[in-house]
Formats: C-alpha cells, structure tokens, sequence
C-alpha cells in the first residue's frame, strides 16, 4: 500500500462525503428503542436508515459489485424488529471480512455548553460535535471508504459484509435474529472489525482485547401507600431512601466502591494484567485527567494500573436514573412512600450476564428492611467478551498500519464499555480474529453532553482498517 496516498484519499472522502453526511445524521434524534419506545411512528429510524443507505448505494460507482441491502424482520408478536443495513463486497479467495457498527443513538443528556446541542452538528476545527457521530454513526461511511482506499490502489481483499445494526444502545435484543437469519449471506468471517470501541490518546491505534458486560434494572422501595407529613411519620416509619441505601450497600463498598458480590467477579487473566501495565505506563495521569473533574477532585486510587482493571475486568455499579423524588423546587415536608432508581452494574469478561442478574435480584430482595416492598425488575442482561490470542499475522498487520499512518506503536487494551455483538459473534466464530477500534478518545464523552468525533483520527483509523484489510488478504 502507498501509505501517503491512502492517507491523502481518505482525507478527501471525509472532507468532501463523510462529514456532510454525518452532519446531516447528527440532526436526526434517532435515539435507540429503549429511550424511544414509538420508535417506529417517531420516524427517525427509518430516517437515519435511509440517509446512510442511500449513501451506501452511491459507492457502487468507487467499489464494482457493492450490494445495499436494508433487511427488516419481524418478531414473534409480528411486530417490527430494527431494521438492519447489510452490505456486501465482492473480493478475491474465500475468507469473509466482517465489518460492524450501528446507526442508533443515546438519549439527549443535560449539560451541552452553550453553543452545543445533541442534534446540532457544530465543527470546531478538529472535532465534530453532536451525538453519535463518534458512537456510531462515522462507522458505516469509514467502513466502505476504507475499502475504497483498496479499490483505488487495485490491492486484492477478501469479500468483505458490512452489518450496521440499529439497537445496539438498547443491548441488540434484536440482533441474534438477524445473524441466525442472514447467517448464509454472512459466512464464516475470519475477521471482524468493529469501529465502535474507544482509543486512550488520539496519536496511536489502539486495539481492544476485552469489554465489560452490562446488567441494568430498576430496584424500587416501597413502605408505604401514600406520602405523609414528615414531622408525623418520620423517626417512626423509616424512610424509603435510607432502606436503599441499606440494600446498594449490599452491593458495593459505600467507602471505596468494590462490588461486595463475589460472584460479579472473576479472576483476571495474566496476559490481560500486563497490557493494563503497559498503558498505564504509556498514558500516565492521562488514564484519569481525560475525564471533567470539578476542581479538587481526584479517582479512586492513585495506582494506575489499578484504575485500568477497575474500568475493564472489575464490576462497578451506577445509578443512572432515579423516580419517586420531586424537583427541589417542589420538595414538601413529605414523608415520601416509595423510592426507584435504575441500576447500571457492568461486569466483568467471561461472566454470565443472565446469573448476573438472578444473583443480583436475589441478594437486593431477600430479607427487605423493615419488611419494606423490595423489587428488582431486569432490563438488560449483555454478556462481556474477551478478546481470542493475537495471531501473529494480525499483531503485525496492526502494528504496520499504526506506525504508517500515527507514527507510533498500537496499544492493545480492554475497554470499560459493553458492545453485545462481539459476544454473540465470539461464540458463532471462534476461529475469528478481532479489531475492535474506534474514535472515543480523551473528552469524546459517547452518551454524555458535548460528544465529538475526532475527525483526524476518523481519518488514519480508516486508513488503517484498509491497511489490515490489504494484510489479511496476503497473510
């Protein structure tokens, strides 16, 4: 590959296709189903799904033989599953490259500076932001251009299908469906390439060899019927609020926030320490100064390598949503009769997100306080994945690409979030090799306010699939 070349066209596509395009998908509000249950009267869907499609369909005239295809099934209720787009690309040999990424969206989130909107595409020269343009939306464009950068240096690669699923926010309940049913068309894949991972510094290529899974509910207390006057009931009737924060306690450390569970647990693997050694050498402080801290504040350990196997192989919890609660501007002298709040455990690799979920119910609803009314209702169960050996073609493959288009080494490390399709596709194709990549870097914040997409990133990242995608070929 001319590496200059492949760098300068991909430069060309983003400035000139990629990013009006993307532009004109951040307007679009399409949030994933678990956010916007009318997703199908709302629109936006299908909106989001069009728009990428059709651009999709216009590469047929860089890449002969492309094939778009928007495959819709429907559940056992005859009800429509999200939608999927399936792409597929002739090449040379037998083996299949599979590329992934997804078209759905987080919700709006508070926070956005001023300046800033979830559904307005603002450039500040080299960030892009909005929301999803980093988590996922570039993925779909990036995929076919950088098979495009092999087309126009006529390099061989094998047949390539692009999968672009469209409920992955909500943990891609529907996704099985579709891999069952197009499973003829996809093959055997002997690589997989997902560009919805992250990367810790934007100067290298980072692979991710592990993700956490993801448990979430929603645990609500209940002690009485109806809410009552304070200065009567309190001191007599316990309070809601502390009988949760008696049961979270059951669940993690109030003081250093290990889970106490230890069967959210699991023994970290050797190989898996020593890459988080690595980074933490490589990053420094940059391994917590990424994130917005109010000032005086600091992370849980000042050991950083500890705080990488905290975000990859460690279980943590998080209350990310709560009910039952007034607005401080309407808060009475209430003693209020029930409280809710969802529940966001992410576990480790190599754990059963389905016993996850049982263990947790049984230990937040046995023995309630008080004999309080204690349920917890699961919503999602998403296993973690961990990442097969590196064959030596594929480490080479990367390393080459990195040093060709970042000037330095990759770096290989676990990721803190959950991404349910590598799961699924690790057990369906064991003989596969993984890149799992991306552009969510320092401040990117992917399901927070003020996301951005780093645009040159987006740029050699694309440049180094189609680099591994040449080296796959001829391995």
């Amino acid at each position: 590959m001319n590496h200059a070349a492949a760098l300068q066209l991909s430069d060309s596509i983003w400035e000139k296709e990629i990013l009006p395009q993307l532009e004109r998908y951040i307007r679009i509000p399409n949030k994933s189903p678990a956010f916007e249950p009318s997703w199908v009267n709302a629109g936006h869907m299908e909106a989001a799904v069009k728009l990428i499609a059709a651009w999709a369909e216009t590469q047929a005239a860089h890449i002969p033989g492309l094939k778009v295809e928007v495959v819709r099934l429907k559940n056992e209720k005859g009800e429509p599953r999200t939608p999927v787009i399936f792409m597929e690309i002739p090449g040379d040999g037998k083996d299949t490259v599979l590329l992934y990424g997804h078209l759905d969206k987080q919700p709006e989130m508070t926070g956005w500076r001023e300046g800033l909107e979830p559904w307005k595409p603002v450039r500040e020269g080299d960030k892009l932001y909005g929301r999803g343009g980093a988590d996922d939306g570039y993925s779909s464009f990036a995929s076919l251009a950088a098979i495009r950068l092999l087309r126009e240096q006529k390099l061989p690669h094998a047949r390539c299908v692009v999968l672009i699923e469209a409920c992955e926010e909500s943990g891609s309940y529907d996704l099985p469906a579709y891999i069952e049913a197009l499973a003829p068309r996809i093959g055997q894949p002997s690589l997989v390439v997902c560009l919805d991972s992250g990367c810790a510094n934007y100067e290298q290529l980072w692979m991710t060899t592990s993700l956490r899974g993801l448990i979430a509910g929603n645990l609500r207390v209940d002690i009485l019927t109806e809410g009552v006057h304070s200065g009567d009931a309190s001191g007599v009737v316990p309070s809601s609020f502390r009988i949760l924060r008696q049961l979270l306690d059951r669940v993690d450390d109030v003081a250093t926030g290990r889970v106490r569970i230890e069967g959210l647990h699991v023994q970290i693997p050797q190989g898996r320490q020593e890459q988080a050694r690595a980074v933490a050498h490589v990053l420094g402080e940059e391994v917590f100064s990424r994130f917005p801290w109010v000032e005086g504040s600091r992370p849980v350990t000042n050991d950083h390598t500890e705080l990488i196997l905290n975000r990859t192989w460690r279980p943590a919890l998080s209350v990310t949503g709560v009910e039952g609660m007034p607005p401080l501007g309407s808060a009475g002298n209430v003693l209020r009769p029930f409280t809710s709040v969802k529940l966001s455990v992410r576990i480790p690799p190599r754990l059963d997100a389905v016993a996850a979920t049982k263990t947790l119910k049984e230990i937040l609803e046995s023995n309630p306080p008080y004999g309080a009314r204690v349920t917890f209702e699961g919503e999602k169960a998403s296993a973690g994945w961990d990442a097969p050996a590196l064959a030596p073609w594929l480490e080479k493959a990367t390393a080459e690409a990195s040093l060709a288009f970042f000037g330095k080494p990759f770096m290989a490390m676990g990721e803190g979030g959950t991404i349910p399709f590598m799961e699924m596709l690790g057990k369906r194709f064991p003989e596969a090799q993984f890149l799992i990549t991306g552009v969510l870097g320092p401040n990117s914040n992917a399901h927070g306010p003020n996301e951005f997409l780093h645009i040159p990133t987006g740029k050699k990242l694309t440049a180094c699939v189609a680099s591994v995608v040449a080296t796959h070929f001829k391995r």
